[in-house]
């Protein structure tokens, strides 16, 4: 049963280690609803294990994790995860990789698949296979996937990698769409100028700490966190 008014996440000293090295370093931090939080650091800073520890794809080592009040697992039909690779099929096109995985959810209306792509801008009735995708429409389609249970906390890892820049400021924008819409959105990027205006919040990690929150991305300009430095 989820708490009444719990934070969407909680972390309790959370600590995640690969062998010897630690990912996660004692993270304790609450994130709120209907809030855009964009996850910046240099790689190997913890960012994309901190997002895959909230979606309870893996344990912490130790802390603990409170998703709406309940452990991840409690309430998986309420997350979304966005991996940085697309793991879409190449052979099948949209709608046959939607009717895929809704079935996983055990949704069979078509009609459902339509609106995720709908809400993602892409065309339902178009018989290319994702092989032949650009990469902005492929990421697109990730996403689609990603909304086909309409989740309440949605978790990105790296949308816009190799995503040509026209394309990035539209999913920008539908991002900022569904953030709109009450939905909690955790952003990993390596381009945070693309979030400025958008995003609530700005979360630096460095050697698997969360070391600043800003409501700006200017705030890191005295520590020298350039957005150039960032995209390397």
């Amino acid at each position: 049963m989820s708490t009444a008014n719990a934070n969407p996440v909680d972390l309790s000293d959370v600590t995640r280690h690969f062998g010897r090295f630690a990912a996660l370093r004692a993270v304790t931090a609450s994130f709120e609803a209907g809030r855009l939080y964009a996850v910046l650091g240099d790689n190997g800073a913890g960012k994309s294990t901190l997002l895959r520890v909230i979606a309870g794809l893996i344990p912490p080592t130790r802390g603990k994790v409170s998703l709406y009040g309940n452990a991840p697992s409690a309430v998986r039909e309420r997350i979304a995860y966005m991996a940085h690779a697309s793991l879409l099929y190449d052979e099948l096109d949209a709608m046959e990789n939607l009717q895929y995985f809704a079935g996983l959810y055990g949704i069979h209306d078509d009609r459902v698949c339509q609106e995720a792509m709908h809400t993602v801008g892409l065309d339902s009735t178009l018989q290319r296979r994702v092989g032949q995708y650009s990469q902005g429409m492929r990421q697109r389609l990730s996403l689609a996937r990603a909304l086909l249970h309409r989740p309440e906390l949605l978790l990105l890892d790296e949308p816009f990698s190799n995503v040509d820049i026209a394309s990035a400021q539209s999913m920008v924008a539908l991002i900022g769409t569904l953030r709109d819409g009450g939905r909690t959105i955790f952003v990993v990027t390596h381009q945070p100028s693309l979030l400025t205006g958008v995003a609530d919040e700005f979360i630096r990690m460095a050697t698997g700490r969360i070391v600043a929150r800003t409501p700006t991305f200017d705030e890191f300009a005295p520590d020298n966190l350039a957005a150039g430095e960032l995209a390397r």
